[in-house]
Protein backbone atom coordinates (compact mmCIF):
# COMPACT_ATOMS: atom_id res chain seq x y z
CA UNK A 1 0.00 0.00 0.00
CA UNK A 2 1.33 3.41 -0.95
CA UNK A 3 1.09 6.24 1.55
CA UNK A 4 0.96 9.49 -0.50
CA UNK A 5 0.68 11.85 2.48
CA UNK A 6 3.48 9.98 4.32
CA UNK A 7 5.84 10.24 1.33
CA UNK A 8 4.88 13.88 0.83
CA UNK A 9 5.53 14.69 4.49
CA UNK A 10 8.94 12.97 4.52
CA UNK A 11 10.01 14.74 1.31
CA UNK A 12 9.10 18.20 2.60
CA UNK A 13 10.80 17.52 5.93
CA UNK A 14 14.00 16.37 4.20
CA UNK A 15 14.04 19.18 1.61
CA UNK A 16 13.28 21.78 4.26
CA UNK A 17 16.04 20.54 6.54
CA UNK A 18 18.53 20.60 3.64
CA UNK A 19 17.27 23.97 2.34
CA UNK A 20 16.32 22.50 -1.05
CA UNK A 21 13.73 24.73 -2.83
CA UNK A 22 10.41 23.06 -3.66
CA UNK A 23 6.82 23.69 -4.75
CA UNK A 24 3.83 21.70 -3.49
CA UNK A 25 0.08 21.11 -3.67
CA UNK A 26 -2.13 19.36 -1.13
CA UNK A 27 -5.74 18.58 -1.97
CA UNK A 28 -8.58 19.20 0.50
CA UNK A 29 -8.68 15.62 1.80
CA UNK A 30 -4.92 15.03 1.62
CA UNK A 31 -5.33 12.11 -0.80
CA UNK A 32 -3.24 13.45 -3.71
CA UNK A 33 -0.46 15.65 -2.33
CA UNK A 34 2.35 16.44 -4.76
CA UNK A 35 5.71 18.12 -4.30
CA UNK A 36 8.45 18.91 -6.77
CA UNK A 37 12.00 20.15 -6.51
CA UNK A 38 12.29 23.11 -8.87
CA UNK A 39 14.30 21.38 -11.61
CA UNK A 40 11.61 18.66 -11.87
CA UNK A 41 8.85 21.04 -12.97
CA UNK A 42 7.98 21.25 -16.68
CA UNK A 43 6.37 24.67 -17.39
CA UNK A 44 4.48 23.11 -20.29
CA UNK A 45 2.55 21.04 -17.72
CA UNK A 46 2.71 23.01 -14.47
CA UNK A 47 2.90 26.78 -13.98
CA UNK A 48 2.98 28.70 -10.73
CA UNK A 49 3.40 32.28 -9.61
CA UNK A 50 3.19 32.37 -5.84
CA UNK A 51 3.59 35.98 -4.75
CA UNK A 52 6.38 36.51 -7.30
CA UNK A 53 8.08 33.11 -6.93
CA UNK A 54 7.37 31.57 -10.35
CA UNK A 55 8.44 29.42 -13.28
CA UNK A 56 6.80 31.50 -16.02
CA UNK A 57 8.90 31.63 -19.23
CA UNK A 58 10.54 35.07 -19.27
CA UNK A 59 10.09 35.67 -23.00
CA UNK A 60 6.37 34.84 -23.01
CA UNK A 61 4.00 37.73 -23.59
CA UNK A 62 0.34 37.84 -22.60
CA UNK A 63 -2.09 39.76 -24.80
CA UNK A 64 -4.43 41.52 -22.38
CA UNK A 65 -6.45 43.25 -25.10
CA UNK A 66 -8.32 40.28 -26.58
CA UNK A 67 -11.97 40.42 -25.42
CA UNK A 68 -13.23 37.44 -23.43
CA UNK A 69 -16.57 35.92 -22.52
CA UNK A 70 -17.40 34.40 -19.14
CA UNK A 71 -20.80 32.96 -18.29
CA UNK A 72 -21.80 31.20 -15.11
CA UNK A 73 -24.74 28.88 -14.51
CA UNK A 74 -25.26 28.76 -10.72
CA UNK A 75 -27.03 25.84 -9.08
CA UNK A 76 -30.74 26.63 -8.50
CA UNK A 77 -31.37 28.47 -5.23
CA UNK A 78 -33.60 25.61 -4.03
CA UNK A 79 -30.73 23.13 -4.34
CA UNK A 80 -28.39 25.45 -2.46
CA UNK A 81 -31.06 26.13 0.16
CA UNK A 82 -31.44 22.41 0.90
CA UNK A 83 -27.72 22.08 1.68
CA UNK A 84 -27.80 25.38 3.61
CA UNK A 85 -30.70 24.17 5.77
CA UNK A 86 -28.87 20.92 6.48
CA UNK A 87 -25.88 22.96 7.70
CA UNK A 88 -28.02 25.31 9.81
CA UNK A 89 -29.74 22.33 11.51
CA UNK A 90 -26.31 21.09 12.58
CA UNK A 91 -25.34 24.54 13.79
CA UNK A 92 -28.50 24.84 15.87
CA UNK A 93 -27.90 21.36 17.28
CA UNK A 94 -24.49 22.53 18.51
CA UNK A 95 -22.47 20.27 16.19
CA UNK A 96 -20.52 23.26 14.82
CA UNK A 97 -20.18 27.03 15.25
CA UNK A 98 -19.17 27.77 11.66
CA UNK A 99 -19.36 25.69 8.47
CA UNK A 100 -17.84 26.61 5.11
CA UNK A 101 -20.37 25.39 2.53
CA UNK A 102 -19.23 25.24 -1.09
CA UNK A 103 -20.89 24.43 -4.41
CA UNK A 104 -19.72 23.75 -7.99
CA UNK A 105 -20.86 26.24 -10.66
CA UNK A 106 -20.59 25.33 -14.37
CA UNK A 107 -18.94 28.14 -16.36
CA UNK A 108 -18.26 28.82 -20.05
CA UNK A 109 -15.49 30.98 -21.46
CA UNK A 110 -13.54 31.43 -24.69
CA UNK A 111 -10.34 31.39 -22.63
CA UNK A 112 -8.23 28.32 -21.88
CA UNK A 113 -7.17 27.49 -18.33
CA UNK A 114 -3.66 28.68 -19.26
CA UNK A 115 -5.07 31.96 -20.64
CA UNK A 116 -6.83 32.53 -17.31
CA UNK A 117 -3.63 31.76 -15.43
CA UNK A 118 -1.63 34.25 -17.53
CA UNK A 119 -4.18 37.08 -17.34
CA UNK A 120 -5.14 36.70 -13.67
CA UNK A 121 -4.27 39.53 -11.29
CA UNK A 122 -3.99 37.49 -8.11
CA UNK A 123 -1.04 37.06 -5.73
CA UNK A 124 -1.16 33.23 -5.78
CA UNK A 125 -1.68 31.41 -9.08
CA UNK A 126 -1.31 27.79 -10.15
CA UNK A 127 -2.07 25.93 -13.39
CA UNK A 128 -1.97 22.20 -14.11
CA UNK A 129 -2.43 21.30 -17.77
CA UNK A 130 -5.92 20.00 -18.61
CA UNK A 131 -6.77 19.86 -14.89
CA UNK A 132 -7.30 23.21 -13.15
CA UNK A 133 -6.35 26.82 -12.65
CA UNK A 134 -6.35 28.58 -9.28
CA UNK A 135 -5.99 32.33 -8.62
CA UNK A 136 -6.14 32.80 -4.89
CA UNK A 137 -6.06 35.99 -2.81
CA UNK A 138 -5.69 34.13 0.52
CA UNK A 139 -2.40 33.37 2.26
CA UNK A 140 -2.40 30.20 4.35
CA UNK A 141 0.86 30.34 6.31
CA UNK A 142 4.05 32.31 5.77
CA UNK A 143 7.30 31.44 7.56
CA UNK A 144 10.22 33.87 7.75
CA UNK A 145 13.00 32.79 10.10
CA UNK A 146 11.28 31.44 13.21
CA UNK A 147 8.08 33.47 12.78
CA UNK A 148 4.95 31.83 11.38
CA UNK A 149 1.96 33.91 10.28
CA UNK A 150 -1.51 32.99 9.02
CA UNK A 151 -4.00 35.29 7.29
CA UNK A 152 -7.57 33.93 7.37
CA UNK A 153 -9.98 35.68 4.99
CA UNK A 154 -13.60 35.58 6.13
CA UNK A 155 -16.35 38.00 5.11
CA UNK A 156 -17.16 39.33 1.61
CA UNK A 157 -19.19 42.29 0.31
CA UNK A 158 -19.71 43.97 -3.06
CA UNK A 159 -17.66 47.20 -2.93
CA UNK A 160 -20.43 49.08 -4.75
CA UNK A 161 -22.74 48.73 -1.72
CA UNK A 162 -23.11 52.14 -0.06
CA UNK A 163 -20.54 52.49 2.76
CA UNK A 164 -19.53 48.86 2.11
CA UNK A 165 -16.54 48.79 4.45
CA UNK A 166 -18.56 49.98 7.45
CA UNK A 167 -21.48 47.74 6.50
CA UNK A 168 -19.41 44.54 6.61
CA UNK A 169 -17.30 45.54 9.63
CA UNK A 170 -20.40 46.39 11.69
CA UNK A 171 -22.48 43.35 10.65
CA UNK A 172 -22.95 41.12 13.77
CA UNK A 173 -23.12 37.89 11.73
CA UNK A 174 -19.89 38.75 9.90
CA UNK A 175 -18.18 39.78 13.15
CA UNK A 176 -19.15 36.51 14.85
CA UNK A 177 -18.03 34.45 11.86
CA UNK A 178 -14.68 36.20 11.69
CA UNK A 179 -14.08 35.94 15.46
CA UNK A 180 -14.75 32.18 15.27
CA UNK A 181 -12.26 31.65 12.47
CA UNK A 182 -9.57 33.76 14.14
CA UNK A 183 -9.99 31.70 17.31
CA UNK A 184 -9.71 28.47 15.29
CA UNK A 185 -6.58 29.62 13.46
CA UNK A 186 -5.02 30.80 16.73
CA UNK A 187 -5.61 27.31 18.15
CA UNK A 188 -4.18 25.70 15.01
CA UNK A 189 -1.03 27.83 15.09
CA UNK A 190 -0.65 26.97 18.79
CA UNK A 191 -0.20 23.32 17.75
CA UNK A 192 3.03 24.16 15.91
CA UNK A 193 4.24 27.39 17.55
CA UNK A 194 4.52 29.21 20.87
CA UNK A 195 3.80 32.80 21.94
CA UNK A 196 0.85 32.98 19.52
CA UNK A 197 -0.78 36.40 19.09
CA UNK A 198 -3.18 38.34 16.81
CA UNK A 199 -1.05 40.81 14.86
CA UNK A 200 -3.92 42.54 13.01
CA UNK A 201 -7.65 42.03 13.43
CA UNK A 202 -10.29 42.53 10.71
CA UNK A 203 -8.66 44.61 8.00
CA UNK A 204 -9.99 45.05 4.46
CA UNK A 205 -8.56 43.50 1.26
CA UNK A 206 -9.84 44.80 -2.09
CA UNK A 207 -10.33 42.14 -4.81
CA UNK A 208 -10.81 43.36 -8.41
CA UNK A 209 -12.85 41.03 -10.67
CA UNK A 210 -14.03 41.06 -14.26
CA UNK A 211 -17.44 42.53 -13.35
CA UNK A 212 -17.18 44.05 -9.86
CA UNK A 213 -14.86 44.81 -6.96
CA UNK A 214 -15.20 42.82 -3.73
CA UNK A 215 -14.10 43.75 -0.24
CA UNK A 216 -12.87 40.87 1.92
CA UNK A 217 -12.09 40.92 5.64
CA UNK A 218 -8.82 39.37 6.85
CA UNK A 219 -6.82 39.06 10.06
CA UNK A 220 -3.20 38.14 10.81
CA UNK A 221 -2.25 35.63 13.51
CA UNK A 222 1.43 34.99 14.31
CA UNK A 223 3.61 32.77 16.49
CA UNK A 224 7.20 31.67 17.10
CA UNK A 225 8.30 28.23 15.88
CA UNK A 226 10.22 26.01 18.33
CA UNK A 227 14.02 25.94 18.13
CA UNK A 228 13.98 22.30 16.95
CA UNK A 229 11.63 23.01 13.99
CA UNK A 230 14.52 22.56 11.54
CA UNK A 231 12.50 22.93 8.31
CA UNK A 232 9.97 20.18 9.07
CA UNK A 233 7.39 21.69 6.72
CA UNK A 234 5.73 18.33 6.08
CA UNK A 235 4.99 17.76 9.77
CA UNK A 236 3.77 21.34 10.11
CA UNK A 237 1.30 21.07 7.21
CA UNK A 238 0.02 17.71 8.45
CA UNK A 239 -0.95 19.33 11.76
CA UNK A 240 -2.56 22.42 10.22
CA UNK A 241 -4.55 20.93 7.32
CA UNK A 242 -7.23 21.21 6.17
CA UNK A 243 -7.26 25.00 6.44
CA UNK A 244 -9.61 26.35 9.11
CA UNK A 245 -10.95 29.18 6.94
CA UNK A 246 -12.47 26.76 4.42
CA UNK A 247 -13.73 24.16 6.89
CA UNK A 248 -15.03 25.69 10.12
CA UNK A 249 -15.01 25.04 13.84
CA UNK A 250 -14.63 22.70 15.55
CA UNK A 251 -12.87 20.94 12.67
CA UNK A 252 -13.64 17.19 13.16
CA UNK A 253 -17.45 17.50 13.42
CA UNK A 254 -17.52 20.29 10.81
CA UNK A 255 -15.69 18.14 8.25
CA UNK A 256 -18.42 15.51 8.64
CA UNK A 257 -21.17 18.14 8.15
CA UNK A 258 -19.44 19.45 5.01
CA UNK A 259 -19.12 15.95 3.53
CA UNK A 260 -22.82 15.22 4.07
CA UNK A 261 -24.16 18.62 2.92
CA UNK A 262 -22.00 19.21 -0.16
CA UNK A 263 -22.32 15.84 -1.87
CA UNK A 264 -19.41 16.39 -4.29
CA UNK A 265 -15.62 16.11 -4.30
CA UNK A 266 -13.68 19.30 -3.66
CA UNK A 267 -10.41 17.83 -5.00
CA UNK A 268 -7.63 20.44 -4.97
CA UNK A 269 -10.19 23.18 -4.33
CA UNK A 270 -9.67 24.46 -0.75
CA UNK A 271 -6.38 22.58 -0.55
CA UNK A 272 -3.08 24.42 -0.12
CA UNK A 273 -0.35 25.40 -2.60
CA UNK A 274 3.03 26.84 -1.74
CA UNK A 275 6.78 27.00 -2.05
CA UNK A 276 10.05 27.05 -0.14
CA UNK A 277 12.85 29.03 -1.77
CA UNK A 278 15.58 27.67 0.51
CA UNK A 279 14.96 30.37 3.13
CA UNK A 280 11.31 31.45 3.15
CA UNK A 281 8.15 29.35 3.08
CA UNK A 282 4.88 30.71 1.75
CA UNK A 283 1.55 29.05 1.03
CA UNK A 284 -1.98 29.93 -0.05
CA UNK A 285 -5.45 28.44 0.31
CA UNK A 286 -6.70 27.14 -3.05
CA UNK A 287 -9.85 29.22 -3.37
CA UNK A 288 -10.98 30.87 -6.65
CA UNK A 289 -10.60 27.63 -8.54
CA UNK A 290 -11.71 26.36 -11.98
CA UNK A 291 -11.55 22.65 -12.78
CA UNK A 292 -11.75 20.83 -16.10
CA UNK A 293 -14.25 17.98 -15.80
CA UNK A 294 -14.21 16.01 -19.06
CA UNK A 295 -14.04 19.17 -21.15
CA UNK A 296 -16.55 21.12 -19.05
CA UNK A 297 -15.35 23.87 -16.72
CA UNK A 298 -16.58 24.02 -13.12
CA UNK A 299 -15.84 26.91 -10.76
CA UNK A 300 -15.97 25.88 -7.09
CA UNK A 301 -16.83 28.53 -4.50
CA UNK A 302 -18.10 28.71 -0.93
CA UNK A 303 -18.81 30.82 2.12
CA UNK A 304 -19.01 30.56 5.89
CA UNK A 305 -22.39 29.71 7.41
CA UNK A 306 -23.36 30.52 11.00
CA UNK A 307 -26.69 30.18 12.81
CA UNK A 308 -27.31 33.87 11.95
CA UNK A 309 -26.79 33.39 8.19
CA UNK A 310 -29.41 34.21 5.57
CA UNK A 311 -29.73 31.68 2.72
CA UNK A 312 -30.33 34.31 -0.02
CA UNK A 313 -27.32 36.38 1.08
CA UNK A 314 -25.06 33.33 1.23
CA UNK A 315 -26.29 32.14 -2.18
CA UNK A 316 -25.43 35.54 -3.67
CA UNK A 317 -21.97 35.39 -2.08
CA UNK A 318 -21.08 32.07 -3.69
CA UNK A 319 -22.20 33.51 -7.06
CA UNK A 320 -20.18 36.72 -6.54
CA UNK A 321 -17.10 34.60 -5.88
CA UNK A 322 -17.38 33.04 -9.35
CA UNK A 323 -15.26 35.54 -11.27
CA UNK A 324 -12.09 36.13 -13.23
CA UNK A 325 -9.58 38.47 -11.56
CA UNK A 326 -9.05 40.75 -14.55
CA UNK A 327 -9.23 44.53 -14.40
CA UNK A 328 -7.82 45.52 -17.82
CA UNK A 329 -9.29 42.95 -20.21
CA UNK A 330 -12.35 43.79 -22.36
CA UNK A 331 -15.34 41.66 -21.39
CA UNK A 332 -17.76 40.52 -24.10
CA UNK A 333 -21.17 41.25 -22.63
CA UNK A 334 -24.13 38.95 -23.36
Amino acid sequence: MTDPIGTFTRNLNEWGKNKIPFVFLVDYQGNKPVAWQLEEIDPEKVRFNLNGFHNDPLAEKTDLTVPFSFKKKPVPFEKYEAAFNQVVENLRAGNSFLVNLSVPTPVKTNLSLLDIYKKSEAPYRFWMKNQFVCFSPEIFVRINGNKISSFPMKGTIDASVYDAENVILSDPKEAAEHATIVDLIRNDISMVARQVWVEKYRYIDRIVTNDKTLLQVSSEIAGILPEDFNGKFGDLLLKLLPAGSITGAPKPSTLKIIREAEGYERGYYTGVMGYFDGENFESAVMIRYIENQNGNLVFKSGGGITALSNARDEYQEIIDKVYLPFSHVPHIMH
